[in-house]
């Protein structure tokens, strides 16, 4: 069965087994119940099993409640990646009902890739996590519009620190020629405190979540490494979710769009940018923390903090990524490679770290021994 999925409605068409083509079967109210009872309708109608019928739709603005629900009914639904759906180049026609017959024939024939259906608690720390970085980004941009009027009216802060508390108090007792500037002034300021407050406020709610979170391990883990403190801790750990269904480090690296693309034919290659397919915010917050490797290795008085309490193999681990990431950044610079590309080719390394810490982390807790990548270095170097 293949949905076209939509705010108010949903396109159902029907592939069954063999080389029929699909038939649409009409549309439904988005409503989860309504779409159950005309669900269960289509079963009687054909005398189906749930084990007999398969659904699939596209990942979209629905999000995952639509395939959570099925699944917990026990049928098998899969959440399909749009970029990885076929298209003819001379198709020029498009339709709710095509799409779904569209979706059901290449799913009957096994030509679509599902995408990681995220568990409710993962969703919850991600869209928290995701919230922080909104608050974020509105707390910059009106630091920004601050600045610019200010800038225009001539007036530039010389002291050490901006947006310290010193900046603060000097912002609050300027003094404007004009009333109505004084006024933006204040409404600007009202702004920059109420996005500081929400940053606060929604970072304490992620502390909250944390002690009952199924990945708290993890994340004190992670917090183990150079870079990674809480939020980014959180974040990582909300948006990827369970390791242990990429075998190797290299699909992670792919799933975060950190390879590069390739265009090759014959005794020709050639490779572009990285793809920045996948996971676009946790790609960003990797990059982020990859620009840390840039110093020295060391193990700072924060650092020392965040490890206390982790096992030995972890903080080894720790310590040679810090060495072979700092290494590998520095070697790439006297090759004479732009920056921003070393730090995601540092980036990408990360990512195999962080694989090997779920690896860690997963044996500790079966204490099976660890047959895939039990050499750390070889993993740290795919990709």
């Amino acid at each position: 069965i293949g949905l076209d999925v939509h705010k108010e409605k949903i396109l159902i068409a029907l592939a069954f087994a063999g080389r029929s083509d699909p038939e649409s079967h009409g549309k439904t109210s988005s409503d989860l119940d309504g779409f159950l009872k005309i669900l269960r309708r289509i079963q009687e109608k054909y005398e189906l099993k749930k084990e007999e019928v398969a659904l699939c739709y596209e990942a979209g603005p629905t999000g995952f409640v639509l395939c959570r629900r099925l699944r917990d009914l026990g049928y098998e639904c899969e959440v399909i990646a749009p970029s990885s759906i076929p298209k003819k180049s001379g198709d020029r026609i498009k339709t709710d009902r095509r799409d779904a017959c569209k979706l059901a024939r290449l799913f009957r024939a096994g030509e679509l890739t599902g995408v990681h259906v995220p568990d409710r608690t993962d969703e919850i720390i991600r869209d928290v996590a995701r919230a922080r970085t909104d608050a974020v980004e509105a707390r910059m941009r009106a630091r920004q519009q601050l600045g610019g009027l200010l800038l225009r009216n001539g007036y530039n802060y010389t002291g050490k620190s901006a947006w310290s508390e010193a900046h603060m108090r000097y912002l609050r007792e300027m003094v404007l020629p004009d009333r109505a500037q004084k006024l933006v002034l204040e409404e600007y300021l009202q702004r920059i405190d109420s996005s500081v407050a929400t940053v606060e406020r929604i970072e304490e709610q992620m502390k909250a979540l944390l002690p009952t979170w199924p990945r708290r391990r993890f994340v004190e883990a992670l917090q183990g490494f150079r870079g990674f403190q809480f939020v980014a801790s959180m974040v990582i750990t909300g948006e990827l979710g369970d390791l242990m269904r990429f075998r190797h480090p290299r699909p992670l690296m792919a799933y975060l769009g950190l390879v590069p693309s390739e265009h090759s034919t014959g005794d020709r290659r050639r490779q572009g940018s990285i793809t920045k397919s996948g996971n676009s915010h946790a790609r960003w917050m990797l990059v982020e923390v990859a620009q840390h490797y840039r110093m020295p290795p060391k193990v700072s008085k924060e650092l020392s903090k965040r490890q206390e309490g982790l096992s030995r193999e972890i903080r080894d681990l720790s310590w040679r990524a810090q060495n072979r990431l700092h290494r590998r950044f520095h070697r790439l610079l006297l090759r004479g490679l732009h920056p921003n590309k070393a730090v995601v080719a540092v980036a990408r390394e990360l990512v195999g770290f962080i694989w090997e810490l779920s690896r860690l982390l997963e044996r500790d807790a079966s204490n099976a021994p660890l047959h895939v990548g039990a050499n750390p270095e070889p993993m740290a170097r795919a990709g």
